[in-house]
């Protein structure tokens, strides 16, 4: 008798996950071709700094685990998947200190990874500010502590447990914030610096990941702040989600996840489109000329503005849409207006046909 079907639901969505790493690494390792004089074969040397007879260790995948059903669900199909593909597997929890008795839990999650064979494992304590508002601050300072983590243990990749639940509340959230398609694209399966950071559940549902838990006797530690209505998501997750089922019907976290995909595969065209675009609309001596930006579509001349801006010392995460509208008027509403502030005390303004976008 085979497992439960949440618990090969997850088993096989690990998995898949696992096989692109190791892809990867050995696209990484394969022999590249160097010049060589013409007429004669092309020499080649390893990719990899191993000797030819020793085998390169196996990668490390870790998981970022914080105790609840979506990490735990993750954490344990990450222990069973990964010695069957000759992956070593780890594990981290992040310890935000913002409850009482939260040390006390993080070595709690700390131990049933090692209970479940992960190897190594760590617990680490971050210091949340106040930045961007308290569920920003949390992540900022979670993802520094995951990336200190994987740079530490030299993994290749970490696993992230959310959901197709959590990719239609990011959904709704950007298209709250009125940020444009890019915030509407949510979570990426594949996302931070060299694709470190892995989503194999964006298309399985909370409840698969609970049923897998449960299914397994694993157990789960529900946070109360996601049940908190002082944070936005989880009022969301608790009345906004549910209303929208009550007057749309069933699906609409499933139409809202399939959105968030068209929406990336969009905005990644676009992305490239202005990459390709911005060396056109740049004088001889790199700044941006307004005439030419003001004959690109609307949507990638914003993104050309935004490039720059964050070029220039605009924090992304702070850097709205709303900044590069008043920037873009300078291009298209031209009145002789003045500087436009920009966070990070950046100002872009508009001199001689020129856009000058800099540190103020």
């Amino acid at each position: 008798m085979g497992p439960h079907p949440a618990v090969a639901a997850i088993r096989l969505a690990v998995r898949r996950v696992l096989h692109d790493i190791l892809t990867e690494q050995t696209s990484a390792q394969r022999p590249v071709p160097t010049p060589a004089a013409a007429g004669s074969p092309a020499p080649f040397v390893p990719a990899a700094a191993h000797p030819p007879h020793e085998r390169p260790p196996s990668p490390l995948v870790l998981v970022a685990c914080s105790g609840g059903a979506d990490s735990m669900a993750l954490a344990s199909a990450l222990a069973f998947e990964a010695p069957r593909l000759g992956i070593r597997a780890g594990g981290v929890t992040v310890d935000h200190g913002l409850q009482t008795g939260s040390d006390q839990r993080a070595a709690e999650v700390v131990q049933r990874l090692r209970e479940l064979g992960l190897d190594p494992v760590e617990s680490t304590a971050v210091t949340v500010g106040r930045e961007g508002g308290p569920e920003a601050a949390a992540r900022d300072a979670r993802y520094a502590a995951l990336d200190a983590a994987a740079r530490r243990h030299g993994a290749a990749a970490v696993l992230l447990g959310h959901t197709r639940d959590d990719q239609a509340e990011t959904v709704l959230l950007g298209l709250a914030r009125g940020s444009g398609i890019r915030s509407l694209s949510g979570m990426a399966a594949v996302s931070g610096a060299g694709g470190r950071y892995r989503r194999p559940f964006l298309h399985l549902d909370r409840q698969t990941a609970r049923k897998a838990c449960m299914a397994q006797s694993l157990p789960v530690w529900d946070d109360p702040h996601n049940a908190d209505p002082a944070y936005t998501r989880s009022r969301l997750r608790h009345e906004g989600l549910p209303a929208l089922e009550k007057a749309l019907g069933k699906g609409v976290v499933e139409a809202l996840a399939r959105t968030a995909q068209l929406s990336r595969d969009d905005a990644d065209a676009l992305d490239t489109w202005a990459r390709q675009a911005e060396a056109a609309v740049r004088d001889a001596t790199g700044l941006l000329e307004c005439a030419k930006l003001y004959a690109l579509p609307p949507a990638v001349r914003r993104r050309i503005l935004r490039r720059a801006a964050i070029e220039a010392g605009a924090p992304a995460g702070s850097l709205f849409a709303r900044h590069i509208e008043e920037v873009d008027r300078l291009i298209t509403g031209w009145r002789g207006q003045g500087a436009i502030n920009l966070p990070g005390r950046v100002v872009a303004q508009r001199q001689g046909g020129r856009l000058v976008i800099r540190q103020g």
